[in-house]
């Protein structure tokens, strides 16, 4: 990280500014200005002075609030999860769709190719361009007892879910939980206290928002992936011209792999004995209940709304049947 960074300083100086003034950007991270997340966008934000880019970064711990901020025009662009910037860019915020990448090596191969210039016209949309994107982990279910390892076993539960999260919602109703509404800066809270018996969240939540106060001696981590988080860079289109957006992107694609090594180290930190390890048998039948999900919040049936975009549910279904070619859905008749 810092052989990269002196590397882009050492290129400032000949490289010109495409803008005099600074963008402003508004960086969520839940931890605030110390967090890891905001290290990272500082990090994107030294490469790109390379590129004669100048971001002002001000952090912010609501998501909210920073989206919030970026809406009123007081940030050029701003960095936080896909689950918040979904509304700017319905294709790259399908990203995190449920069940939809379940390994890290499918998200590598995602993330690759929306780096490309092919993928340049999908990051554009409704007045908005996606800058970046980078890996924030897995969301795995966290539990206050070990024995809610099923679908079934989550049957009326109560379940911290973000009230802006449409899927997730859907999700929690599918498996006749109940939803407790909640956001970012409150759902630790209510799992840590009691007063719901499950929440969802990368990894980096065990320690950071100490998620294993909740989890106590009875509780654990499903280890599987209910969905993979980003973090995405929305600005408004023409704030950057097209080659250097371009460039943004892969400058963010070129911090995957310090991303993941971050990621990486908060999972490998939770003690093995707080894993609930599945058996395969049971990750089939996951995985076809996230597909029926899926298809439901593609196309606004079974009472829920349009969420996901076809061609990112295409794009998914293309990588999944590519690394497990044997999965049932590869030859279902309604595949993605």
């Amino acid at each position: 990280m810092i052989r990269k960074s002196l590397a882009a300083l050492s290129l400032v100086a000949a490289a010109p500014f495409a803008s005099a003034e600074p963008i402003k950007m508004c960086v969520f991270d839940v931890i605030g200005a110390n967090g890891d997340m905001f290290n990272m966008v500082k990090d994107y934000a030294l490469e790109m002075k390379a590129h004669g880019v100048d971001f002002e970064l001000k952090p912010y711990t609501d998501e909210g609030v920073a989206v919030g901020d970026f809406n009123s025009g007081q940030c050029d662009a701003v960095a936080a999860t896909d689950l918040r910037t979904r509304p700017f860019n319905k294709f790259t915020g399908s990203l995190s769709a449920v069940g939809a990448i379940p390994t890290y090596d499918d998200l590598k191969t995602v993330l690759a190719t929306l780096a490309t210039p092919k993928a340049a016209p999908l990051m554009k949309s409704n007045g908005y361009e996606v800058l970046g994107i980078v890996p924030a982990g897995a969301g795995y279910l966290f539990v206050n007892d070990r024995s809610i390892d099923t679908a079934g076993e989550l049957a009326g539960k109560r379940m911290a879910t973000l009230d802006y999260q449409k899927d997730a919602i859907h999700m929690v109703n599918h498996v006749k939980a109940t939803v407790v509404p909640s956001d970012i800066t409150n759902f630790a809270g209510k799992f840590n206290n009691g007063s719901v018996d499950t929440a969802y969240a990368p990894a980096f939540a065990y320690e950071a928002l100490e998620l294993y106060k909740g989890i106590g001696e009875d509780g654990g981590i499903v280890d599987y992936p209910l969905a993979q988080l980003t973090i995405q860079v929305i600005a408004r289109e023409g704030v950057l011209d097209d080659e250097t957006a371009q460039k943004s992107r892969e400058v963010a694609w070129g911090m995957y792999g310090q991303a993941m090594d971050l990621i990486s180290s908060q999972e490998e930190a939770i003690p093995e004995e707080k894993w609930i390890r599945i058996p395969d048998s049971d990750i089939e039948g996951y995985q076809e209940m996230f597909r029926e999900n899926r298809l439901q919040l593609r196309d606004g049936s079974h009472g829920a709304e349009k969420v996901y975009h076809p061609k990112m549910m295409s794009l998914l279904s293309k990588i999944r049947c590519a690394s497990n070619p044997s999965a049932s859905e590869c030859t279902a008749s309604d595949r993605e």
